[in-house]
């Protein structure tokens, strides 16, 4: 009897085991990946909910303090942190939500200035918030962070001043107490962070490109057979990795210098000093690891980070001791593994079981951030600003959605809107579509007839909700009578001689969509509906008639424009084309003014900066549907004098943006059945084959 009690009793704390090992080991390792940063909220390093269930690795004295614990006010923190707000040490009465405007203080009135603060400069004095007059400023901008703050004739304690403080340390390497003036610090620590007030950067070298930056070097966002699990940043100054074990046949090294190291060891060790970007022998690691062990405790940490992000290789976060870049508004937990310190001996354990999916989501937003946010300088400046901007005007802030999924904050302007539905890049999140009309725009240059075919034509279509005449010929437009009669309002627009003017964003236009039109283009209703239910499926891409393609010429070592490449294409020309409504604002209010200068001066530029401008946002190619017959009049790019213009306009955007940002592309959608050997009864849009 006894005996069998003995065995039940035997299974039963053998089964206790079992449910344990399966249900137990899992649970303690997920704890150390924590959910997402939650939006709209101003998170630091997350608090841990299982602070009595696991011991420490490091006594509790050597624990960074938490700043601010869930007991405290708002106002008692803000007190220990120097005791500014946004509300208390900025005056927003100087500013305007249509124009954020910011005023550089003259280099001469400092001593020299590093050549990464001229990159800081330059990035501000060459963009939209720039201003020469104070009187417009809301913002100052200090030309450098190590001058006194008597020579600055308007510092006012401070007040309304931003600082880039670009080397990491505390308050005494400013040289002189900021009091009022905000500081964007490169790796700040909390002792040294204001927390809602200054703004926390990357750390980046000198040599950081200023516009455009370098393109990210991951080649597969799935790991690929053979890629390294986890890599570390020795002390040897160079990227490392460990093989000691398998992940899916990827082999897992770790460095000499870290095997046998215990955690307070590695808070311990000093960081390294190396600020090279280059790809050397060692670094090429970096690039072939899943994951990026970013140092603990270290005012470098910033700088790894943007090491790994470049790379693709998922950042592992341990420490407490910086302030993450930009974390007001980053949701890291998307693009980042942050494990509690304590979780320091299952960090192999809990990537290893991380399944494909996770892994491929986390390096996608990974490459989304690095494109958006950190690739250059003058994106890290403009983040800043508009990070800026949006707590001083904060009924009209982005949505957290907006800052941490394509196209990022930087191309979703406020001022057009902060509502999801609005922008032609979040339908599929969503669940929803753009609407199912279009306003036409058609404009008549200085020798063109009035357009009454082609307006005849639009009005046909079933989608069409109104048309507007941008009327820039000399003579008058004809008289009210003499228009077509169509079913949808007509509108006719004078005044209007540029040619940047086509691309206003007139408050008449109701439609997410514009088909934009020349007065020349000749289209019919079938080749306008089925373009229309093209770009009805790619919203925030260029759907049109005519293509153009750019390429490199070695010989002259600059890019060249031509349209006698006819199965591949880069541009869409806006003479016949359907694009979202919030281009228009984008054109006008993004884009700085000597570029839509050089569009009023030279031919058929538009068409090319706007094409540049949507290829920017979206890193895709515009979309060609079929056409009965070329357009008339469009001047082709081998013209002596088109060719000259037009090379100009390719080189001066190609440089404003830093980069190409045009994709070539070789499709072109067709209705179905199209110029099939069968029944033109068959077909929907059997127009588009008749001559």
């Amino acid at each position: 009897m006894q005996s069998r009690r003995r065995k039940h009793l035997w299974l039963i704390l053998s089964a206790s085991w079992v449910i344990l090992v399966l249900f137990g080991a899992p649970r303690l390792r997920q704890l150390a990946i924590p959910p997402g940063l939650r939006p709209r909220t101003l998170t630091r390093w997350p608090r841990w909910l299982d602070q009595e269930l696991l011991p420490s690795f490091v006594g509790p004295e050597e624990l960074t303090q938490d700043p601010c614990p869930p007991s405290c006010s708002a106002h008692q923190w803000w007190s220990q942190r120097r005791g500014c707000l946004m509300e208390t040490c900025f005056d927003t009465s100087k500013c305007q939500i249509q124009d954020f405007k910011v005023f550089v203080y003259p280099i001469g009135l400092t001593q020299p200035i590093s050549e990464v603060h001229h990159k800081v400069l330059a990035s501000i004095e060459g963009s939209r918030y720039h201003t020469a007059n104070p009187e417009e400023a809301c913002l100052f901008i200090l030309p450098g962070d190590a001058l006194g703050p008597q020579l600055l004739p308007l510092w006012n304690g401070g007040q309304n001043h931003l600082i880039f403080h670009l080397h990491p340390g505390s308050w005494p390497d400013l040289g002189f107490d900021p009091g009022q003036a905000m500081v964007a610090r490169a790796s700040p620590t909390p002792e040294t962070f204001r927390f809602g007030f200054d703004v926390s950067l990357p750390l980046f070298p000198q040599n950081y490109p200023q516009k455009g930056g370098s393109p990210s070097q991951l080649a597969y966002f799935i790991p690929p057979s053979g890629e390294d699990l986890l890599a570390f940043e020795s002390q040897l100054d160079m990227w490392v990795t460990d093989s000691s074990n398998q992940r899916d046949q990827n082999a897992v090294l770790i460095p000499s210098d870290h095997q046998g190291e215990t955690f307070k060891g590695h808070r311990d060790r000093p960081c390294k000093q190396d600020h090279t970007t280059e790809q050397s022998e060692d670094q090429k690691r970096l690039y072939n690891s899943t994951f990026c062990f970013i140092p603990p405790n270290c005012r470098l940490g910033s700088f790894h980070l943007l090491q790994a992000l470049k790379a693709g290789c998922i950042p592992v976060l341990l420490s407490r001791g910086w302030e993450l870049p930009f974390s007001e508004v980053i949701d890291w937990g998307t693009a980042a593994i942050i494990i509690d310190e304590r979780h320091l001996l299952q960090i192999k354990s809990a990537l290893q079981e991380l399944p494909p999916a996770r892994v491929l989501a986390l390096r996608q937003q990974t490459q989304f951030l690095w494109d958006a946010y950190f690739s250059s300088v003058e994106k890290i400046v403009h983040t800043t600003l508009e990070i800026l901007r949006d707590r001083i005007f904060r009924a009209a802030s982005r949505p957290w959605l907006l800052w941490n999924s394509p196209p990022g904050g930087l191309l979703v302007l406020p001022t057009f809107s902060t509502h999801l539905g609005d922008f032609p890049f979040y339908y599929l999140q969503r669940g929803s579509h753009p609407s199912d009309r279009f306003s036409a725009l058609i404009w008549v240059g200085s020798l063109d007839p009035p357009p009454l075919k082609l307006i005849q034509e639009v009005a046909g279509s079933q989608h069409c909700a109104q048309i507007l005449v941008l009327w820039s010929n000399d003579s008058p437009p004809p008289a009210q009578g003499k228009w077509p009669q169509t079913t949808v309002p007509l509108t006719v627009i004078e005044r209007r001689k540029k040619k940047s003017d086509r691309f206003f964003p007139y408050s008449t236009i109701s439609t997410d969509a514009i088909l934009s039109l020349d007065a020349h283009s000749s289209l019919s209703t079938s080749e306008v509906d089925f373009a229309f239910v093209v770009w009805q499926s790619f919203p925030e891409r260029i759907v049109g008639f005519q293509t153009r393609n750019h390429f490199w010429d070695e010989t002259k070592g600059s890019w060249g424009y031509t349209d006698q490449r006819p199965n591949e294409f880069s541009v869409v020309l806006t003479a016949a084309a359907f694009y979202h409504r919030y281009y228009h604002n984008l054109f006008t209010h993004y884009l700085p003014v000597p570029l839509r200068d050089l569009v009023d001066e030279l031919l058929a530029c538009e068409d090319i900066l706007m094409n540049f401008l949507v290829a920017e946002v979206t890193k895709l190619p515009p979309i060609k549907v079929p056409q009965r017959k070329p357009l008339q009049d469009v001047p082709s790019p081998q013209h002596p004098r088109v060719e000259q213009q037009s090379k100009k306009c390719m080189n001066t955007f190609a440089s404003w943006f830093g980069r190409m940002p045009l994709v070539h592309s070789q499709l072109r959608l067709d209705p179905v059945l199209f110029k099939d050997q069968v029944s033109i009864l068959r077909k929907k849009y059997r127009h588009l084959e008749r001559l």
